[in-house]
């Protein structure tokens, strides 16, 4: 009996519940497409249900609990999410061959959920009881909220990059807790952060740093060839995962990226955009398309105009943005400030919780279980000093337990943690010049991941730091 009355068995327990109640029990919830689905139904064998539907019913207002089974790869686009997802169409295929039932891909998230908690938790074990507890209680509240489960039921990436974060922390923090590192656990580490690298293109360089992290693990009594072999070869694999995930991004997902970085970005109410337009080798007469988006119809020269491969397509890249930005660092801390304006929320406020078979109002959303969700949107400054203040103080802390610690599992630890504020900081910045300030809030979804996962660890300590001394 005592086993299941553990913090981990408890965070299961309530975790379930509360997913239960939100994704498969009462009102059908997820989140309303933008337009993003298409390529994952394209590669993974999905359609949308109704073929009629007009343009105002499936996009943005309403979420869709069914789906079209249709012909693999009718388009490409590289993610492990395309796993999920097929491993989620072949079971539905199973219990319903008419339509694809997304609560089937809700069920899979999670059951990855309720283990990336379990795993957190039980390597995260002190002394202290309570402390546990309070991990247990603080996953429920904050990662169990309805801005992130409604995810579940739809076919947005964002799941897998939230769900794989935790695991590799979680697995990461049991290596780090081992005396010797084993294959299996290795295996685990390495592939949640493959899914996290290769979930999504903007998530590609994150798996530099944990493989360089993973070397770390050697000096854990791996002294043996056979364990060292592992840890470099993963660590080797998990880097060529990286590049060729940048590497296989679509041309057209690169195109519009680049539109929205440039146009929609740094020309986005620029002070001087002839000036900018030099500065970045771009000729004069693309000063039309400042403030616009790659979506956007009647601009001055169509996005997909052929005079624009030449004049833009072809002669800037990412690279170049980020040295416009470096020599411009007023200009990039405009845009981290208009970030932080919008980096409190972890759901998209503008798409819909609701099927319209509900009979609820367009776009509207779900404020079950939404309890920290609305806090951090409310009261939670979303201003850029604070952003800054909470990362440094954070990475501080973070640094003086590495200085303090003597054994290696206890700063790779902190190492962890220090990678996880570094993501954070990735997340936040790859946005701005990635994508310009289209969709800034949903873009900041894993860095609210990362913030959310800093606010636990820091309570977390914060309590073990003061148990200690009582």
């Amino acid at each position: 009996m005592g086993k299941w009355l553990k913090a981990e068995w408890l965070y299961v327990a309530a975790a379930g519940i509360v997913a239960i109640v939100l994704l498969f029990a009462g009102p059908f919830i997820g989140v309303a497409d933008n337009g993003d689905f298409l390529r994952i139904m394209g590669t993974a064998g999905l359609n949308y249900y109704d073929a009629g539907e007009s343009y105002e019913d499936r996009f943005f207002g309403y979420a869709h609990a069914l789906f079209a089974y249709d012909g693999f790869l009718r388009g490409f686009y590289p993610s492990t999410q395309i796993l999920l997802v097929v491993l989620a169409r072949f079971i539905g295929g199973i219990a319903n061959g008419e339509a694809f039932d997304i609560r089937i891909l809700g069920g899979i998230y999670t059951a990855l959920l309720l283990a990336a908690g379990y795993v957190a938790i039980t390597a995260a074990r002190t002394e202290f009881r309570i402390v546990s507890a309070l991990l247990a209680l603080l996953m429920v509240f904050v990662f169990g909220d309805v801005g992130y489960l409604a995810y579940f039921n739809s076919l947005f990436g964002e799941p897998v990059s939230f769900i794989f974060l935790l695991l590799s922390i979680g697995f990461g923090l049991k290596l780090a807790r081992s005396e010797q590192p084993t294959v299996s656990l290795l295996l685990l580490f390495y592939a949640s952060v493959l899914f996290l690298t290769c979930s999504k293109t903007q998530n590609a360089p994150i798996g530099i740093g944990f493989a360089l992290l993973g070397l770390r693990y050697i000096g854990l009594g791996g002294k043996g060839r056979r364990i060292r072999a592992w840890i470099v070869g993963l660590s080797a694999f998990t880097v060529l995962a990286s590049v060729t995930m940048y590497a296989a991004a679509p041309k057209d997902f690169k195109e519009i990226n680049i539109y929205q970085t440039v146009f929609f970005g740094i020309l986005n109410n620029s002070p001087d955009v002839e000036g900018d337009l030099e500065k970045l080798g771009l000729p004069q007469r693309l000063s039309v398309l400042a403030g616009t988006n790659y979506f956007q119809s009647g601009t001055a020269i169509p996005q997909n105009d052929p005079s624009l491969k030449e004049d833009f397509y072809d002669r800037i890249s990412h690279f170049d943005v980020l040295g416009f930005y470096l020599s411009h660092p007023g200009r990039l801390v405009e845009k981290m400030a208009y970030a932080a304006e919008n980096g409190m929320s972890i759901r998209p406020y503008y798409l819909g919780n609701y099927e319209k078979s509900e009979g609820k109002e367009r776009g509207a959303l779900s404020f079950r279980f939404s309890g920290w969700s609305e806090f951090k949107h409310r009261y939670v400054p979303n201003e850029l000093w604070f952003v800054v203040a909470f990362f440094a103080a954070y990475m501080a802390v973070a640094c003086l337990e590495w200085f303090k610690a003597r054994a290696l599992g206890a700063r790779i630890k902190a190492e962890l943690f220090l990678l996880m504020a570094l993501t954070g900081i990735f997340a936040f910045l790859i946005p701005i010049l990635g994508d310009g300030q289209a969709d800034m809030g949903k873009h900041l979804f894993l860095f609210n991941v990362c913030f959310d996962a800093m606010v636990v660890s820091s309570v977390v300590w914060a309590i073990y730091r003061i148990r200690k001394l009582l």
